[in-house]
């Protein structure tokens, strides 16, 4: 079975995040990986008003240098929408994976808005699963005591004095490398979101509840 591990870099502000950054790969449930893409949106990165509240906006030098050596391209949002959609048809995808699957959606959502001013709204094609790795790390991990003492013992935790399920922090008690730090790229954090996929899986299905 194949999924699609899909992460966004976004800009403007919380309320209508518009994605300059969609990276994604074709894995299966062991996290083995098929295929990968990395685009950047011409539509928004290329607009210097919207990209100056870019959270992350000290890598755009990054992100050209990146696109001159070609491992990322730069495309029109409507063009990253056909290959996504081809990906999934091709490699038969069953399921969208993301870390806060609910953030990725909307993003994706208000930038084909935004761009065609509403005429088209949503970019995920109709029916397909999404499953939010958030939701399965927090069952995962949730009542897990290594976790939480790993939280405790380096402050991962809330002012409520509750685990954070960060990828970030899931990652580093994965590989057990607290100096580990998420580079905030979209293909690059999908590689650590795939694990996070994989590990979660062995222990819980469907109905435990992480589809978004």
């Amino acid at each position: 079975m194949k999924y699609i591990i899909l992460d966004t870099e976004t800009t403007n502000d919380i309320d209508c995040p518009l994605v300059y950054d969609v990276g994604f790969s074709v894995i299966d449930e062991n996290g083995k990986t098929f295929a990968s893409y990395s685009y950047v949106n011409a539509d928004v990165f290329c607009d210097d008003e919207l990209m100056s509240t870019a959270f992350f906006a000290d890598k755009i030098p990054q992100y050209w240098n990146d696109i001159t050596d070609g491992y990322r391209v730069l495309k029109s949002f409507r063009s990253i929408e056909r290959i996504f959609r081809r990906v999934c048809k091709d490699w038969d995808v069953q399921g969208i994976v993301a870390h806060n699957a609910r953030f990725d959606y909307n993003a994706l959502n208000n930038t084909k808005r935004y761009i065609t001013s509403s005429k088209y709204r949503y970019f995920f094609p109709y029916g397909i699963k999404i499953i939010d790795t958030l939701k399965m790390s927090k069952i995962t991990l949730g009542n897990n005591a290594d976790y939480r003492e790993f939280c405790v013992r380096n402050n991962y935790v809330t002012s409520r004095n509750e685990n954070r399920y960060t990828a970030e922090i899931i990652y580093r008690f994965l590989t057990n490398c607290n100096d580990f730090v998420e580079e905030h790229t979209g293909l690059a954090d999908c590689m650590i979101e795939k694990d996070i996929f994989s590990y979660c899986l062995v222990t819980i299905t469907e109905n435990d509840g992480y589809l978004w």
